[in-house]
């Protein structure tokens, strides 16, 4: 390889529309700290822009013949009105694009766009977006019209396509690669149509010394073999390396040598340092036996070549995440469903960073545990993630970000959160937690003040039993005081939610649904999604079954992808039964509606009644929430500025000398008054107390400063008026 020629990092179709997916930034950030020149594309945004415009639909329509015996009435209806798709499209990406927010009046008038069967089932526009929510409204019409055309393509072109992921089935764990093969030699499809043209284009106009493929889910595996396929047939002097999250946790078993018909190396977990170690093998500079978590093909074998001594790259070191060459202006803010929380992963562009590597708990039962993505927690510095957040808003001009973290640390957060508002960097974020009690009230408002709009946590079970056997660390009761929590704050909470965890019986799954109806009722939670329990090559459960339970249905490790394994579970209910149910209950939920249904409404076949009392939930929320003020406690002041006002009152024939102190807030102005040495105490304490402040108070600093100053007992201001009024407009412990 010339030490001249960049590496090519390609994202293959598809992962999101609005957004990039941020393995490529942050590889091309750290090789950028290495001196190398790197370029990046995003394969699933550019085929998407292609078959989305005015030239991609009247092929697509061209192709489809009317007297096809698949062509339903809704397809038909679609292709009758070809004319209408073709001659809107453009205008509909463009203002998906905010180029043209002007058509969102012409999309919500319901007479400019073509609508199918999606408008059928259309939420009732007014009660999801109220009256003056017209771009909202807007986007989710645009969004129903190009499902409208995936629906199509779907059902007459190609039945792997799906707007987030492509021939998601064939990744799901194959334990052959047999399938995937056949499929990679049939006929190009419409689709590759797309992608090959597109992947030729890019390959000659970078002239890359390497392309390097990310594999992030199921959903990608079928176009990265595609792209490599096609670079071996026709580039075979560009080496192709394949990577990330799919590759790490499904082909760590990897024996058939046929993949590598397709790519030449596959690497393992984090990329930095196996990146840097194969360039520099590929530049003469390195044996092959010294490569680091790298799969190649020798004399017709898989090979395992792991002899690197480099360490791992900390995230400390491993640079600024870098997505200067992506088209950011062209991705596709969608919005799938009228829900605020879900619209997170549909709408907005948001700069992904990560605050630690790996998880800070890494004991959850179901969870790759064993995996180093999971097991080695390496948390970065506060001022860095911050000076990395400073760099990517300059880079790009957005201020959204999402910490991708497994679970983000509370103790990290806060660091972050005072460094953000130090700074006075005006961002909004969001992250995954769990729900642990260092989640405090004061917490969940400070990183609200940061700029934080919303949270999702792994609720999981809503059952202390099984909570227990995952090995969670957190109770139902605790996870239901967090939640409080947050929401007070203003933050939005969605939760991950399971059902079919070994030996789970059909009333734990019944009194789960409760507690997350109740949850809804009392609207501690905004978003929510269940999903089937899986159990995994690297997870606790998969190591260690008969722990759990249950029984592998077989030990046999596969030539290709190992990681979904079967399970009997002899001693939980048929858990897939109540799947459709769960789902069906949410939704209503989610859309605050049918909270009152008795839980049998939503399943179809009998269902034992729950044991969570009807005010289970309410009964936590009115427990006593008063803890005792730890001395070392910091104290912030998150108010705004204060201005005073003395002067003398008059009360029952005695003058005393007075004041008013008014806390400017940003919505509204807070008045407090009080004797005039209290008042000036309050003003001229609470500026040092702003968290904009290097200098923290500690609360025993805070009562000894109090005492030198005020005769009156510190603990009569501490449960007075005056001191509720500051905690409830900005005063806060931590």
């Amino acid at each position: 390889m010339n030490d001249d020629k960049p590496a090519l990092f390609i994202t293959p179709p598809f992962t999101q529309l609005n957004t990039p997916y941020p393995a490529t930034a942050f590889l091309k950030g750290f090789l950028n700290t290495k001196n190398i020149k790197s370029t990046q594309v995003d394969l699933g945004l550019e085929v998407i822009l292609s078959v989305f415009s005015r030239d991609g639909l009247t092929r697509l329509f061209d192709g489809i013949d009317p007297g096809d015996p698949k062509l339903t009435d809704n397809f038909r209806r679609i292709l009758t009105l070809r004319h209408e798709y073709i001659s809107t499209i453009g205008n509909v990406i463009s203002f998906l694009q905010d180029k043209d927010p002007a058509i969102a009046h012409l999309i919500c008038g319901r007479e400019w766009l073509p609508e199918a069967s999606r408008f059928g089932g259309m939420a009732d526009l007014e009660m999801a977006f109220g009256d003056l929510g017209i771009r909202d409204k807007a986007r989710h019409l645009a969004t129903l019209y190009l499902e409208d055309i995936g629906d199509l393509i779907t059902g007459m072109v190609d039945p792997h396509f799906g707007f987030s992921r492509y021939a998601e089935r064939l990744g799901r764990s194959p334990a052959t690669f047999d399938e995937l093969e056949q499929e990679l030699n049939k006929p190009e499809s419409f689709f590759d149509h797309y992608l090959i043209g597109l992947l030729q284009e890019k390959t000659d106009l970078v002239q890359p010394g390497l392309v390097a493929i990310t594999i992030p889910f199921p959903g990608n595996l079928y176009s990265a073999l595609k792209c490599g396929q096609w670079l071996k047939k026709n580039r075979p002097q560009i080496p192709v390396a394949f990577g990330r999250g799919y590759i790490g946790t499904e082909l760590r078993s990897l024996s058939d040598p046929r993949v590598f018909n397709m790519t030449d190396f596959i690497l393992l977990d984090d990329g930095e340092t196996p990146l840097i170690n194969l360039l520099e093998y590929l530049r003469g500079k390195r044996k092959k036996e010294e490569l680091k978590r790298t799969f190649l093909r020798d004399d017709g074998m898989v090979v395992f070549c792991n002899g690197s001594t480099s360490p791992d790259c900390l995230p400390g070191d491993s640079g600024t995440p870098d997505y200067s060459d992506l088209p950011l202006d062209r991705y596709l803010p969608v919005i799938e469903i009228a829900n605020p929380m879900h619209r997170l992963w549909s709408d907005g562009r948001w700069n992904r960073l990560i605050l630690a590597h790996g998880c800070y708990w890494a004991k959850c039962a179901f969870c790759d545990t064993t995996l180093d993505y999971i097991h080695r927690y390496v948390p970065n510095k506060p001022a860095q993630i911050c000076d990395r957040m400073e760099a990517i808003m300059a880079q790009t001009g957005k201020n959204g970000f999402h910490f991708v973290d497994e679970a983000a640390p509370p103790a990290l957060l806060r660091e972050v959160a005072l460094e953000v508002i130090r700074r006075d960097l005006n961002v909004c974020w969001w992250t995954n937690i769990r729900f642990e009690t260092n989640f405090t009230s004061d917490l969940c408002r400070l990183l609200k003040a940061s700029g934080c709009i919303a949270v999702s946590g792994g609720l999981e079970v809503a059952s202390d039993r099984i909570l227990k056997m995952i090995d969670k660390g957190v109770s139902v009761s605790q996870a239901v005081r967090v939640a409080r929590n947050f929401t007070e704050a203003g933050i939005m909470v969605h939760t991950y939610l399971m059902y079919g965890f070994p030996t789970q019986t059909a009333r734990e799954t019944i009194d789960s649904l409760e507690i997350v109806r109740q949850l809804f009722f009392h609207g501690l939670v905004q978003s929510g999604f269940w999903h089937l329990f899986a159990m995994t090559a690297h997870s606790k459960v998969g190591k260690h079954p008969e722990a759990f339970g249950v029984v592998r249905k077989s030990f046999d490790i596969a030539p290709f992808a190992n990681n979904d394994l079967s399970h009997h579970d002899p001693l939980g209910c048929d858990h897939e039964a109540f799947g459709e149910g769960l789902r069906k209950a949410l939704y209503n939920y989610m859309h605050g509606i049918c909270i009152d249904r008795p839980l049998q409404e939503w399943f179809d076949f009998p269902i034992p009644p729950a044991t969570i009392a009807p005010k289970f939930v309410a009964g936590l929320l009115k427990a006593e929430r008063s803890q005792p003020v730890n001395p070392d406690a910091h104290v912030l002041w998150l108010g705004g500025p204060c201005s005073i006002r003395v002067y003398q009152r008059k009360k029952k024939g005695k003058i005393h000398p007075w004041a008013t102190v008014v806390i400017h807030n940003r919505r509204e102005n807070i008045t407090l008054s009080g004797p005039s040495n209290l008042g000036q105490w309050l003003y001229d304490r609470l500026p040092s107390l702003s968290a904009r402040n290097r200098k923290i108070f500690t609360f025993k600093e805070l009562e000894q400063d109090f005492s030198r100053h005020i005769p009156i007992g510190f603990e009569s201001f501490r449960k007075g008026p005056v001191m509720h009024a500051l905690r409830d407009n900005g005063l806060i412990l931590l």
